[in-house]
C-alpha cells in the first residue's frame, strides 16, 4: 500500500495553520479590541485572560512554517519570495506585541506606550496575515518552479480587503473569548460589541465570496460546476445558520456559545478556502505533488512531527485546563 506523503503533509500543515488562526486569533483580537476599552483596570483583565497561554499559541505558526519548509521546499521558496514584505511586517508586529505583553505590567509612567505597542502589534500582525491570505488566493506567478512576479504583487485591492476582513474575524474571536472569561461590566460591553462585529463579519464573508469567483474564473468553475456545487453548497447555508444562532446567543447573553459559534464560522471559512484551492499549494498552478520534497525527507520529518504534535496538543490542553475559569479585576498571573 502506497502512502501519499504529500497529502499527509498538506493535512498536517493545514491543521497547524488552522490551530494558529484559532488560538492566536483570539489573543490578537484582544489587542484589536483595546481601543474600545480605555479603562486601565479593564485592560489589565483583558490581558490577564491570555497571559498564561498567549506565547504557547504561537507554537502552531512555527509548526506550519517549519512543515512547509520540510515537506514542500519549492512552495516555501516561492511563497516567502513573493510575500517577504507582509510576512516580515507580521513578524516584527508579533515581536512588538510580545514585548508589550511582558513590559506593560511592569511599566508605570510608560504603560500607555506599551498599550499602543500592543494595539499596533496586534492590528498590524492581523492585517498582514489577511494580506498574505488574499495575495495567496489571488495567485502567485511561478515560472520554472521559481517566483516570477514583482515585490509588490501583494499590494492589490483584494489582499488589502482580506486584511481588513481578518481584523473583523479576530476581533470577534477576542470578543467571544472575553465574554467567556470575564464578568460584570466588561462582559456586558463585549456582548454589545459582538452584534455589530457579527454583522460586519457577515458583510465581509459575503463580499469575499462574491469577489473570489468573479476575479478568478478557475475558482468560479470549481464552485459552480457539477458535482462540485453539491459539495460546496452546504458551506454558505451553514454560515447563515451559524450567524443566526450566534445573534440569538448574543441576545440571550449566553457565555460560551458566542465563542464556539465564531469558531464554527472560522472552520466553515477555512473549509471554503480549502475547496477553492485544492489541490494547489501555490495557486493557481503548483500542486502538492509538484512542490513536495523527496519521499525519504518527507517520511523522516513526518515521524518527528507525529510525535511532536500530540505533545503540543497535550500541554496546550493542560494549560487551558489549569487556567480555566473567569478573570476578575485585581486578579491575574503577572
Amino acid at each position: 500500500m502506497d502512502i501519499d506523503l504529500p497529502l499527509i503533509w498538506a493535512a498536517v500543515i493545514a491543521f497547524g495553520i488552522f490551530m494558529y488562526v484559532v488560538m492566536d486569533g483570539f489573543d490578537l483580537g484582544i489587542g484589536i479590541l483595546f481601543p474600545f476599552i480605555p479603562e486601565e483596570e479593564n485592560r489589565d483583565v483583558m490581558m490577564n485572560t491570555v497571559a498564561p497561554i498567549w506565547d504557547g499559541n504561537e507554537t502552531w505558526l512555527v509548526l506550519g512554517g517549519a512543515g512547509l519548509f520540510a515537506a514542500f521546499p519549492v512552495a516555501y521558496s516561492v511563497v516567502l519570495t513573493a510575500l517577504y514584505m507582509p510576512l516580515i511586517i507580521m513578524l516584527v508586529a508579533l515581536i512588538f506585541r510580545g514585548v508589550a505583553f511582558e513590559f506593560r505590567f511592569k511599566a508605570k509612567r510608560t504603560r500607555h506606550l506599551w498599550d499602543l505597542a500592543f494595539i499596533g502589534g496586534s492590528v498590524l500582525a492581523t492585517f498582514s496575515q489577511g494580506v498574505v491570505l488574499g495575495a495567496f488566493l489571488n495567485g502567485i506567478k511561478v515560472e520554472g518552479r521559481e517566483f516570477a512576479g514583482g515585490a509588490f504583487d501583494w499590494f492589490a485591492p483584494f489582499p488589502l480587503f482580506t486584511g481588513a476582513a481578518l481584523l473583523v474575524g479576530y476581533a470577534m474571536l477576542g470578543c467571544g473569548w472575553l465574554i467567556m472569561k470575564t464578568s460584570a461590566e466588561l462582559q456586558q460591553r463585549m456582548f454589545k460589541l459582538m452584534t455589530p462585529l457579527s454583522i460586519a463579519l457577515l458583510v465581509t464573508i459575503g463580499l469575499v465570496s462574491l469577489w473570489t469567483p468573479l476575479a478568478h474564473p478557475a475558482i468560479a468553475e470549481r464552485w459552480f460546476t457539477l458535482p462540485n456545487l453539491f459539495y460546496f453548497m452546504p458551506v454558505p447555508i451553514l454560515v447563515g445558520v451559524t450567524l443566526l444562532a450566534l445573534l440569538r446567543a448574543i441576545k440571550q447573553h449566553r457565555e460560551i456559545q458566542p465563542f464556539v459559534l465564531t469558531l464554527v464560522l472560522i472552520v466553515l471559512s477555512y473549509t471554503g478556502l480549502a475547496i477553492s484551492l485544492w489541490p494547489n499549494i501555490v495557486p493557481p498552478d503548483l500542486d502538492f505533488w509538484e512542490a513536495s520534497a523527496a519521499p525519504s525527507s518527507q517520511a523522516f520529518t513526518l515521524v518527528g512531527t507525529l510525535i511532536l504534535v500530540p505533545v503540543i496538543l497535550a500541554y496546550t490542553l493542560y494549560s487551558y485546563w489549569i487556567f480555566r475559569g473567569k478573570v476578575n479585576v485585581g486578579e491575574g498571573y503577572h
